[in-house]
């Protein structure tokens, strides 16, 4: 298995190499939005998990959780947070 650093800095490197150059193939920019939407989520996730740390909150960071957060937004986010607390 990689290294998360590496596989972050892979993803980071890929979506900046796809914002400065562009992708000119439908296809291409598509994933490019996905991946980028999931880095986005996953981040969102890593300041929730930051700040939850304060009262013993936590949401596992992966890539379910960061695609609903990253395609929903904040509105993902509170989701996910609604689930955690009164579903499980």
């Amino acid at each position: 298995m990689m290294d998360p650093v590496i596989l972050i800095s892979i993803l980071v490197g890929l979506v900046v190499v796809l914002l400065v150059v562009g992708a000119p193939l439908k296809p291409v920019r598509f994933l490019g939005n996905v991946a980028v939407k999931l880095v986005i989520g996953a981040l969102m996730l890593f300041f929730v998990n930051a700040f939850g740390s304060f009262i013993d909150f936590h949401i596992p960071i992966n890539g379910v959780t960061a695609a609903v957060s990253g395609i929903l937004g904040v509105p993902g986010v509170v989701l996910l947070i609604v689930v955690k607390q009164f579903i499980i």
